[in-house]
């Protein structure tokens, strides 16, 4: 695991901060967002520091799409959601990581 101490997320992945853990594996976590767009808005990120998506490993991205389906299946058959990744600032990603 790769962590940088200044960045929110890896003090979240470290519990330096606290968060609403939703779901937890060896390279992913799934914490409820702090000000959330929607009810129930969930952010999945690496156990691993990387500034954006392209740094990542592919073995932190493998669970990606399992974590999602088995999140979104918590509301039900019929529900809408959106899943996306926001890969740097002109595309509104705000945490570094």
């Amino acid at each position: 695991m790769n962590l940088d101490s200044t960045c929110l997320f890896c003090r979240i992945i470290s519990d330096t901060i606290p968060c609403h853990r939703i779901l937890e594996s060896t390279h992913l976590l799934a914490f409820l967002d702090i000000n959330p767009l929607a009810p129930g808005h969930t952010l999945i990120i690496p156990k691993h520091h990387a500034p954006t998506l392209l740094q990542v490993p592919d073995s932190y991205l493998t669970e990606v799409g399992v974590f999602a389906k088995r999140i979104a299946a918590t509301f039900g058959e019929g529900a809408q959601f959106n899943v996306l990744q926001n890969n740097g600032r002109l595309a509104h990603q705000e945490v570094g990581h």
